[in-house]
């Protein structure tokens, strides 16, 4: 069975948000803003040394826990950079390769903790959990 859970710890950031456009010799590029760089670097280092790896198709389910109401994401832009994450952290081989978001959802406040739960799963899984239920 392939099921991998992860934790992030901090405030659940997305990438669409302040990103800058900076020139590079000729050409106009776009970072992120210094906020999600921060963010996809703590959570590649809580990663660290942990060998997680799931291939092929797979279903991601997260649960974002924010630290107040201030500056509210959308889930969508928060889905969008935990798959960044994970792909560059090669817990999977590619965004492209998420088939659902399943039961994915902003499940509330949590002060002292604020933090997404990641649950990733081959699509086989999914499908025998949905039957099992």
């Amino acid at each position: 069975m392939s099921v991998i859970d992860i934790v992030f710890k901090g405030r659940p950031i997305t990438k669409k948000n302040h990103g800058q456009i900076v020139k590079r010799g000729n050409k106009l590029g776009y970072i992120q803003s210094e906020a999600y760089r921060n963010y996809e670097d703590a959570c590649l280092w809580q990663l660290a040394g942990k060998k997680l790896h799931i291939s092929g198709i797979v279903v991601v389910e997260c649960k974002y826990y924010l630290p107040n109401k201030r500056s509210w994401p959308d889930l969508i832009g928060l889905l969008q950079a935990t798959s960044d994450i994970l792909t560059k952290a090669k817990v999977i081989d590619d965004d492209k390769w998420i088939c659902s978001y399943g039961d994915s959802c902003i499940a509330g406040i949590d002060k002292e903790n604020p933090r997404v739960e990641i649950r990733i799963m081959d699509r086989k899984n999914k499908v025998l959990e949905a039957l099992l239920k």
